[in-house]
């Protein structure tokens, strides 16, 4: 059965780092076109995804805490760096809406 909890992690990971990634490009986009409003619910969303993804993460690290041995796995690996390319993606994003803002501002 942990494997299966483990698989269950891992997948949200992936999947919630992606979406957040997804949102972080959509509220650039929106920016872009100088819909903040958007960009900032979409940024929203974004941030929302990555919490699910910290939820899946810390599910497995407790895990691991209690002796609970989480087997590390490529999959493992795969999920961790989606997680981490989603947060420095999100952070980049932010700044790049904020560039955007002030760019119409002008």
């Amino acid at each position: 059965m942990e494997d299966q909890q483990n698989l269950e992690a891992i997948m949200g990971l992936i999947m919630n780092a992606g979406n957040a990634k997804s949102d972080a490009m959509e509220a650039i986009q929106a920016a872009k076109e100088g819909n903040f409003d958007l960009a900032e619910e979409k940024m929203a969303d974004a941030e929302k995804s990555l919490v699910k993804a910290h939820h899946s993460q810390t599910g497995m690290l407790t895990q691991e805490a209690q002796g609970n041995h989480v087997p590390v796995t490529l999959l493992t690996v795969h999920s961790q760096d989606h997680l981490m390319t989603a947060i420095a993606f999100c952070d980049l994003a932010k700044e790049i809406i904020e560039l955007h803002r002030r760019l119409a501002e002008k």
